[in-house]
């Protein structure tokens, strides 16, 4: 009998470990948003927590347990409603502000947002001298703030959204100085991007790549010319701004330069209304998506590239003057 009742205590523990903490999340709505769809999502592995039916009030609400915090966003109908970190609690988010609160690590995250709020709005109306004191302050703020919560899901939100600004030797020294960070997928894609994009850098041989039946490789060395390639896309506002400065450059070496345009994360569709919308008259290979910007550890738009007739990546990821001045001291006024 004792051993049953042992087995059973052991049973009730293990299923209660099992199940976690609970949480409930609140989303206020309007009655007009009645009936549709609403999803919980995992901000690191964009899988689907939970899903609901806004409710007749206009309310979205999601129930479950959580056996560790975690980043998540609210999406309604198809809208992203700003992140929330699940933790155990009662959680509301609040669509306005697109924020959450009720919850320790909600409450300080919303906290600090308000933070820098007050900061952005001093700098706003702030002489440039004061401006450079706010803007040392506001860094700082962000600093500590991801420092004192990198072993938690607000300081992963708050790294992951400066990684970016990161140097790969930089970013691979943080993370493993952190082990806590190595457990999210998007710090590990990144990782793989950098080193993607440390291996196709200034100084290494392209990197090919087909798309339905369009290689690289085609166009690199054409002529005897060097390659300017353009990974853009239709909808990608800094890609359009960077058009006249190739159209510039491409006009002002055509004996020595080739141009290529890659448009990438894009409907086809879209790209040839851009490309002739926007007199582009280079070939372009369309409907690349993913496949160059995997090879090549692009995680931002426009990407341009420089390859010798060799194939030698002369340089990457310069745009305007600086594309410009670039160029000028390869090829020569």
């Amino acid at each position: 009998m004792k051993k049953i009742i042992a087995l059973t205590m052991l049973a009730v523990t293990v299923s209660a470990v099992a199940q976690g903490d609970p949480y409930k999340v609140r989303v206020p709505l309007s009655p007009d948003d009645a009936g549709a769809m609403a999803f919980l999502v995992n901000f690191d592995t964009e899988q689907r927590v939970d899903s609901t039916l806004v409710s007749e009030e206009g309310e979205a609400l999601f129930r479950g347990t959580v056996d560790e915090p975690f980043l998540a966003r609210v999406i309604v109908d198809g809208a992203r409603l700003g992140q929330l970190i699940v933790e155990n609690g009662s959680i509301v988010v609040d669509p306005e502000t697109r924020s959450a609160y009720g919850s320790p690590l909600n409450d300080e995250s919303r906290r600090f947002s308000g933070q820098l709020a007050g900061l952005e709005q001093e700098f706003a109306t702030a002489t440039p001298e004061r401006q450079e004191v706010i803007y040392k302050q506001y860094m700082q703020l962000v600093d500590s703030a991801m420092w004192a919560n990198i072993d938690n899901p607000f300081g992963y939100q708050l790294f992951i959204s400066s990684a970016m600004e990161l140097e790969p030797a930089e970013l691979e020294k943080v993370v493993a100085e952190n082990p806590a960070l190595g457990k999210y997928q998007r710090v590990q894609k990144l990782l793989d991007m950098n080193r993607r994009k440390t291996a196709t850098s200034a100084g290494a041989k392209f990197a090919d790549f087909d798309v339905n039946g369009q290689t690289l490789g085609q166009y690199v060395g054409k002529d005897g010319k060097y390659l300017l390639v353009d990974f853009w896309a239709s909808w990608c506002g800094p890609c359009k701004r960077q058009i006249p400065v190739i159209k510039e450059i491409a006009q002002k070496y055509a004996d020595k330069l080739n141009v290529l345009g890659v448009a990438v994360w894009d409907e086809p569709d879209a790209t040839r209304r851009a490309i002739s919308d926007h007199g582009i008259t280079w070939p372009n290979i369309i409907d690349a998506q993913t496949i160059p910007t995997d090879i090549y550890g692009i995680s931002g738009i426009p990407c341009i590239m420089l390859i010798a007739p060799d194939g030698t990546i002369v340089f990457r990821d310069l745009q305007g003057d600086q594309l410009k001045s670039a160029v000028a001291s390869i090829l020569g006024e």
